[in-house]
C-alpha cells in the first residue's frame, strides 16, 4: 500500500495530480482548512434550521416534485436515510473498482469545500472506505446526469448508513457484516447530508477523468505506432516536413509531425529512395488526423478539471453570505458534451490505424498478401484486418451523441437532462476498442517491418520492437493470432513510451 496521500481542499487540483494518484494507488486525506470548512458550514446550517421556519430545497423538504412537502424536523434523519435507499436504483454491469476509487476521491473533494453541509464524520468515513479500499457496488445504469449522478452515487453512499453491498479485500459482501467485523457504526445522517451525497457529478467526471488518463497514453502509441506503420509501407516524410505545418499551424498536427519526425530520425527505410511520389491519407495525413483528436482533449481536459475543482450538489450554503441558494451545478451537459466529443475524437485514431492495417496487408510496396511467406496455405494477418474493422464500426455506432437525448423526470420537475452518464460508459468502450485497434496495428506493423530486412528502422524504433518481440515473436505460418492480439494489448498498457 502507498502511504503518498493527496491532499483534497479547494486548492486546484491538476492533471498532473490526477495522473500521480491513479498511477500510485494514492490515499487520500482533507486538509485541516477543509476541516474547518466542513465543520463551519455544518455549524451554520444547523443554526439556521433551529432558528428559522424558513423552508429550504431538501433540507426540510421532500425533494424533486416533492419540493414543497414540509419535513418535521424529528423526521430529518429517516428523510436523508429515505433519499439514499429510493434512489438506490441501478442496474446494468457493475462500475470498475478503478472508477469507484475515482468517484469517492471526487466527491469528497466536491465536500472539501465547505458548501454542502454535511458532517465532518460523513466525510472522514468515505475516506476510510476509500483508503481501506471498501469499494461499494455500483451499477453502471441509472444515471440521466442531470439531478447529478442520483442513482450511482445512492450506491456509493448506502455504505455509510450500514446498507448496499460493498467489495473488501477481493470479497463481495453485505456492508452490514463488514461494518460489525470493523466495529464500525453506521453513521447518523443529518439534515441536507443526503441530498449533498447523492447530487453531483462524481460518476461522470470519474469517468470522464479515467478516460482522460487513458486518451493520453495511446494518443502518444498512435503516434509511435503509425511512424512504425509508415517505415513498414516503406512511406515518405515529406508530409510530416515543418513548413508544411507551419502554413496550417494547429498545436496538435505541429506537435504531431514533430514526434513523426523525432520516431523516424535515422531510420535507414526512411533514407532509400521512393518509388511513389504520395502515401495514402492514413499515412500522409497523420498529423491532421492525429493533430485533431490532441487538439480536442486538450479542450475536453480543461473542462474536466474545471468540474473536478467546483462544487455540484444543491443546493448550496454559503455560510460567510448567510445563504442557502438551491441551483443546478448538479448538471451535466458540460460533461456529456466532451464525453461525446472525447468518444468521438478519440476513434478516429482507430478509424485511421485499421485503414493503415489494410494497407499493409494488401500487399503493396513488396510486402507479401497479409504478411505471411506462404500466402494461400496461410491466412496470415487477413483476419486481424477483420477484427479492427468490425471494432471500428462498432466504435461508429457508439459515437452517436448520448446528449442530444432527453427525457422528463420527476413528473417534468426534471424536464431537461444530459444523458452524460450514458456518454460516459459508451466514452470508455470506445476508448478500449481504439487501444485494441491499435494493439492490431501494432501487430500488424512490427510483423511488416521485418520484411524490409536488412534495412532497420530508427534506433528508437527498434528499441520499442525489439522489446515487443520478446513478447510476440515473428509469425512464419498461420497460429492461434488471438493470443498475439490480446500480448500486443497488454504490451500497450505495459510498456511506458520514450516520448
Amino acid at each position: 500500500m502507498s502511504y503518498n496521500y493527496l491532499p483534497l481542499d479547494k486548492s486546484w487540483l491538476s492533471f498532473d495530480q490526477v495522473k500521480d494518484y491513479l498511477e500510485f494507488d494514492q490515499l487520500v486525506s482533507v486538509t485541516y482548512d477543509a476541516h474547518i470548512r466542513i465543520v463551519k458550514c455544518r455549524d451554520y446550517l444547523d443554526q439556521k434550521l433551529s432558528s428559522s421556519d424558513e423552508l429550504f430545497y431538501g433540507i426540510n423538504t421532500g425533494f424533486g416534485f416533492l419540493q414543497n412537502v414540509h419535513i418535521d424536523d424529528s423526521q430529518t434523519e429517516q428523510l436523508q436515510a429515505n433519499l439514499l435507499m429510493s434512489h438506490a436504483c441501478g442496474m446494468g454491469d457493475e462500475v470498475p473498482q478503478e472508477i469507484i476509487r475515482l468517484m469517492l476521491m471526487l466527491k469528497i473533494k466536491s465536500l472539501s469545500y465547505g458548501h454542502s453541509g454535511v458532517q465532518i464524520d460523513t466525510v472522514k468515513r468515505l475516506m476510510e472506505m476509500h483508503n481501506q479500499k471498501i469499494f461499494p457496488v455500483i451499477y453502471e445504469q441509472g444515471s440521466l446526469g442531470a439531478s447529478g449522478d442520483l442513482a450511482p452515487l445512492s450506491h456509493m453512499c448506502l455504505p455509510l448508513i450500514g446498507l448496499g453491498e460493498v467489495y473488501y479485500e477481493g470479497k463481495k459482501m453485505r456492508t452490514g457484516e463488514l461494518w460489525k467485523s470493523l466495529n464500525w457504526e453506521p453513521i447518523h445522517l443529518k439534515s441536507k447530508e443526503g441530498l449533498a451525497l447523492i447530487n453531483g457529478t462524481q460518476f461522470m467526471a470519474a469517468y470522464g477523468m479515467y478516460c482522460l488518463h487513458k486518451t493520453k497514453r495511446l494518443i502518444d502509441w498512435a503516434d509511435f505506432i503509425s511512424a512504425l506503420s509508415l517505415d513498414a509501407f516503406d512511406g515518405i516524410t515529406q508530409p510530416f516536413d515543418e513548413a508544411i505545418q507551419r502554413i496550417r499551424p494547429h498545436e496538435g498536427q505541429v506537435a504531431t509531425a514533430a514526434a513523426l519526425r523525432k520516431w523516424l530520425h535515422g531510420s535507414e527505410i526512411v533514407k532509400q529512395d521512393k518509388v511513389q511520389i504520395q502515401d495514402p491519407y492514413s499515412f500522409r495525413c497523420i498529423p491532421q488526423v492525429h493533430g485533431a483528436t490532441k487538439d480536442s482533449t486538450d479542450h475536453i481536459l480543461k473542462v474536466f478539471l474545471r468540474e473536478i475543482n467546483s462544487v455540484t450538489d444543491n443546493p448550496n450554503i454559503f455560510p460567510d453570505e448567510d445563504l442557502i441558494l438551491s441551483g443546478g451545478n448538479f448538471h451535466g451537459q458540460p460533461l456529456a458534451l466532451c464525453l461525446d466529443f472525447l468518444a468521438i475524437a478519440m476513434s478516429e485514431l482507430a478509424n485511421i490505424s485499421e485503414r493503415r492495417t489494410y494497407q499493409l496487408i494488401s500487399g503493396q510496396r513488396n510486402l507479401p498478401m497479409f504478411l505471411v511467406k506462404n500466402p494461400g496455405l496461410h491466412s496470415g494477418f487477413m483476419i486481424p484486418q477483420y477484427t479492427a474493422a468490425g471494432i471500428v464500426s462498432e466504435n461508429k455506432q457508439l459515437c452517436t451523441p448520448a446528449s442530444v437525448d432527453s427525457i422528463s423526470s420527476s413528473n417534468n420537475q426534471e424536464d431537461h437532462v444530459s444523458m452524460g452518464a450514458n456518454a460516459a460508459t459508451k466514452c470508455l468502450r470506445v476508448i478500449k476498442n481504439v487501444e485494441r485497434v491499435l494493439a492490431i496495428e501494432l501487430l500488424t506493423a512490427t510483423q511488416a517491418i521485418e520484411f524490409r530486412r536488412p534495412l532497420k528502422s530508427s534506433a528508437r524504433i527498434e528499441e520499442v520492437v525489439k522489446a515487443f518481440r520478446e513478447k510476440v515473436s515473428f509469425i512464419s505460418e498461420d497460429r492461434v493470432l488471438h493470443d498475439d492480439m490480446m500480448a500486443a494489448v497488454e504490451f500497450l498498457r505495459s510498456f511506458t513510451l520514450n516520448v
